[in-house]
């Protein structure tokens, strides 16, 4: 497989389970211990998020002043590792895009650090973070929007090389040209505008614009919703043919469990800012742990349907300006055990094997 230089490195460890510490580290959060049972064996974890806070302040009064905050996302903690694809799902509005969005710094945590090879990115100048972006790309969920209309293929797919690195021209040339094949369009593509591809062709022109930097991590948000189930198949498989040919780690956002169960090594369940549950995929769809989680895998249909036993969630999503006390999810649960899931906000703790669990079922 491809390096991040153009070069090839040898095959990835294979994969045991991962481990949690359940020791709060200096922010407050905790971390993830791979010494024991990582599932990539022999890496380091390439992005470490602690207590990674993003709040929009809201202002009301005729002095506009700062009254409460809108806290999307809120105390969330785990690691990444080299070379593999962590998933991120819940429901619409639990914050997972602005997850992905704040680990980029596309949006400026409220608190916390994202670490990304060992630096904390927002400790580096505005010069030197535009720097370490090379490193980091990022796929949209909607290719159309995300693609400047103006611009043709092939310079949508080398406004990054000119930006970000002081390849020459006919290195970039060249690399547009391997590019736009590997992605599976031709070079005949390359003078068009993006109106004129379908939405899977879309797609590829972003996958190909985000690897033209040779990136170490992407950031895939929601990457195949707008596509159709057949062509959603298809650029799947390429991400996962790219991801072994050059090495890389993906932070994978989406609401779809079944291409989360396909795709992801290891999955994060998110409910309203935090993050209710963590465990390698197999682990967590066979055993859910959170009464979350469980809800979440019980609404997913069958071929014969929905499922019998489908657990019904009343009442609607708390408001992330004000959520509830305690465990946020006590509101809704339908494994309520009384006052102390109302008063008291569970911690992320082991509590099987490589699954980590925030609820005081566990406690």
């Amino acid at each position: 497989m491809k390096d991040n230089s153009g070069g090839h490195t040898g095959d990835r460890d294979s994969k045991t389970a991962t481990t949690f510490t359940d020791a709060p580290d200096a922010t407050g959060g905790h971390s993830f211990d791979s010494t024991e049972s990582s599932e990539f064996s022999g890496t380091e974890a390439l992005v470490k998020l602690r207590n990674v806070q993003k709040y929009y302040p809201i202002h009301s009064g005729i002095l506009k002043r700062h009254t409460s905050d809108v806290k999307a996302v809120d105390g969330v903690s785990f690691d990444i590792w080299q070379g593999e694809t962590f998933g991120l799902v819940g429901e619409s509005g639990c914050g997972k895009s602005t997850l992905g969005k704040t680990v980029l710094h596309l949006l400026e945590p409220t608190g916390g650090e994202v670490i990304f090879n060992g630096i904390n990115l927002a400790s580096l100048s505005s010069a030197k973070l535009r720097e370490r972006r090379r490193n980091i790309q990022m796929i949209f969920q909607d290719p159309a929007s995300s693609l400047n209309p103006r611009m043709s293929v092939e310079q949508l797919i080398e406004e990054p090389m000119t930006s970000l690195t002081e390849w020459p021209k006919e290195r970039r040339k060249k690399r547009v040209r391997e590019l736009i094949q590997e992605v599976g369009l031709s070079i005949d593509h390359l003078p068009r505008r993006p109106h004129e591809f379908s939405g899977g062709q879309q797609q590829r022109v972003a996958i190909a614009r985000a690897l033209s930097v040779n990136p170490q991590f992407i950031i895939a948000d929601e990457p195949t919703s707008a596509l159709d189930v057949s062509v959603q198949a298809k650029i799947l498989n390429l991400l996962k043919d790219l991801q072994v040919e050059y090495d890389l780690t993906f932070l994978f956002i989406s609401h779809d469990l079944s291409v989360i169960r396909n795709f992801c090594d290891r999955v994060a369940v998110m409910y309203l800012g935090e993050i209710a549950e963590v465990a390698p995929t197999e682990v967590l769809f066979n055993r859910p742990k959170h009464p979350y989680t469980k809800a979440l895998l019980s609404s997913v249909p069958t071929m014969d349907g929905l499922q019998e036993d489908r657990i019904q969630l009343e009442g609607d999503v708390p408001s992330p300006e004000n959520p509830p006390s305690g465990c946020r999810y006590h509101t809704r649960c339908q494994e309520y055990i009384g006052p102390v899931c109302e008063d008291e906000s569970p911690e992320l703790k082991l509590v099987d094997a490589a699954q980590v669990c925030a609820c005081h079922h566990y406690e």
